[in-house]
């Protein structure tokens, strides 16, 4: 029997290198893309590591041509679709952010989510199998104060997964969200927030991370908050703190110079 097929978007590091890494030992041939040149070193230190088959696309999600290379690369059923890529950008919003950069936050994590999940989908459906893991964030859960378009966009991905998943409760088809809280990736870095304080602070290993993500996302699970016990205690108080409380917090964590 050929193996089951699995597709993940930003894999060539991080989270979603660490899901690829884990649907392959799990046995699945991959499908893996990101926009930069790291996503050929994946696939090679995917092929390493085990048995499976690893094909590679390099496309810019931010646009609607990116989304569509991708899609007109998978040539067969998919049966777990890991919809991960994603980017953030720190600071003011009036005065310290650039609204290039923000739509293109918007871009990445909003609508590459939108439009590849509406090309993916309805063939699972049809097929009456199939699950998919949306990367979101416990992020989501909370105003981000200094970081507003980024969990905004995060909110958005985790209504999301869960509106679908109501939507399709009765298809087969599985929707799971991942919530991570800091991880170790490039991710602050890349969104100019090495000098915060949540940037220069310990953070969660992404294979860890990951492997509760699939783990979750095997078993048909709604959702998991992943990472160390402090995240999924985090996680766990934003149940039940008033918004204003949250967007307190993460003034402390995310402002600039905080660290």
């Amino acid at each position: 029997m050929a193996n089951q097929f699995a597709v993940v978007t930003g894999a060539s590091s991080g989270i979603g290198y660490e899901l690829a890494r884990q649907l392959a030992e799990r046995g699945y041939d991959l499908l893996i893309t990101a926009e930069d040149e790291g996503i050929e070193q994946a696939a090679a230190n995917l092929r390493r590591d085990g048995t499976t088959s690893v094909s590679t696309v390099r496309a810019d999600l931010a646009t609607y041509e990116g989304v569509e290379t991708v899609w007109q690369a998978i040539d067969r059923d998919v049966d777990v679709l890991a919809l991960n890529a994603g980017r953030g950008i720190g600071g003011e919003f009036v005065g310290g952010t650039d609204l290039r950069e923000e739509f293109n936050v918007i871009d990445v994590n909003v609508t590459s989510t939108v439009h590849l999940a509406k090309r993916a989908l309805p063939a699972m459906v049809a097929r009456g199998e199939g699950g998919v893991l949306f990367t979101s964030s416990i992020a989501s859960t909370m105003p981000g104060t200094w970081q507003a378009v980024y969990n905004a966009s995060k909110s958005f991905v985790q209504s999301f997964a869960e509106a679908l998943r109501a939507e399709l409760k009765d298809t087969g088809v599985t929707v799971t969200s991942l919530m991570p809280g800091p991880t170790d990736t490039n991710f602050f870095h890349r969104a100019d927030m090495d000098d915060t304080r949540v940037g220069a602070a310990k953070k969660d290993d992404p294979a860890v991370v990951a492997e509760q993500g699939i783990e979750a996302l095997l078993k048909g699970k709604e959702k998991v908050v992943a990472g160390s016990v402090k995240t999924k205690a985090q996680g766990a108080a934003s149940k039940v703190m008033p918004d204003s409380a949250k967007a307190a917090m993460h003034a402390k964590m995310a402002e600039p110079g905080s660290a």
